[in-house]
Parts: C-alpha cells; structure tokens; sequence
C-alpha cells in the first residue's frame, strides 16, 4: 500500500519533468534494486517507459545494484551524491551508467512533502507539520554539530588521541612556509651552479 503510494508521487512528479519523461523514455524496461544496508529493506526500480515501477520483491535480474546505509542512500538525491560514491558509503554494482541515470532521475522526482501533505490533510495543518519539522531538522543539525565538535574536543584535549584545531594548523602552516624555503633554496643553488657553470 505504502509502495503504492509512494509510486504515484513519484510519477505525479514525473509528469512536470520534461527531463524525468526523457529518462523514463531511455530508461525503459531497465531496473535498479536498492539495499539498505543493516534493514531489510530491498527495493526495486524499473521504468515501463513512461511511468516508474516501485516494488518491495524486485523480480527477474535489474541492471545494477545499489547498497548502502539509509543516511548514505539518502545522500544519493542530495548535492553531495558524488561524494558518497567516492568515499565507498554507496556502492554500485552491475551497469553504473544506469544506475547513474535512475540517481538522476530520483533527484529529479524529490517530492514536496508539504504539498504532498497538503493534499492529505489540507494546506494549514500541512504548514504547521511543515514549520514544525522544519524546526526539529534544524535543531538535530545543531546538536549533531555540538555534539561531533564536544568529542572532537574530548579526543583532541583530554585524551590526546587527536591534534588539536590549532597545532594542526601551525604544523601545516610549518610545512608550508618549509616548502616555500625548500623551494627558494634550490632555485638559488640552481642559479649559483649556472653562474659556476658560466665561468668556467
């Protein structure tokens, strides 16, 4: 039921994409499967051409295979999506250019959930459910900075097993201004050889 559902906002979506049409044309009778690493969850894409196809019980072989954690998936239909590729957060398997093509596709489709919600329960509750979580992202955002910083801190000055903020950066700064003077140096003795050279 919940696929379904999810199935339709997506291809309501689509449908106010000229791009997500092109793709669902190109992407016809191809099919992806997502795997959320440490869930259960399993789920298959496939384009019939026009519409895209959700399923909890993928059939038959799909053309490439996407695995990662929900956060790592989730970053997929962000503007970090290369990123989590690179860093090996989400592995791709099979072809990556159609896995490529339905990443494309799913950013394209990202749903306004406050217009999705307004559909369900009308526009002023939808606009309160919309201010309240966007409340409660921002203050996890917070704490998770707060927190992240809070142990950073703990590893760098209590237990030592970090450098702290600031002799990182005098030691990089260091090795700057050891490169600047490598460099000069031999650029003189590069000069002193060549007037050596010009005497003799």
């Amino acid at each position: 039921m919940l696929t379904e559902r999810i199935e339709a906002v997506l291809n309501r979506q689509a449908q106010d994409s000229p791009r997500a049409r092109e793709l669902l044309t190109q992407l016809e009778g191809r099919g992806v499967t997502i795997a959320a690493t440490f869930t259960p969850l399993l789920l298959g894409l496939r384009s019939d051409g026009t519409a895209l196809l959700l399923s909890r019980t993928p059939a038959g072989t799909a053309d490439a295979q996407i695995r990662g954690t929900p956060l790592s998936l989730l970053r997929l239909t962000g503007a970090d999506a290369e990123s989590a590729i690179r860093d090996g957060s989400v592995t791709i398997a099979g072809d990556a250019e159609i896995a490529n093509r339905f990443r494309e596709l799913m950013q394209l489709l990202k749903p306004d959930v406050e217009d999705e919600l307004a559909r369900l329960i009308g526009d002023t509750p939808a606009n309160a459910v919309g201010r309240v979580v966007s409340g409660l992202m921002g203050w996890t955002r917070q704490a998770g900075r707060v927190a992240g910083r809070n142990v950073y801190e703990y590893l760098a000055h209590e237990r030592g097993d970090l450098i702290p903020l600031a002799e990182g950066r005098d030691f990089l700064d260091g090795v700057d201004k050891l490169r600047e003077d490598a460099d000069r140096l031999a650029a003189r003795v590069a000069q002193l050889e060549a007037q050596r050279g010009s005497r003799s």
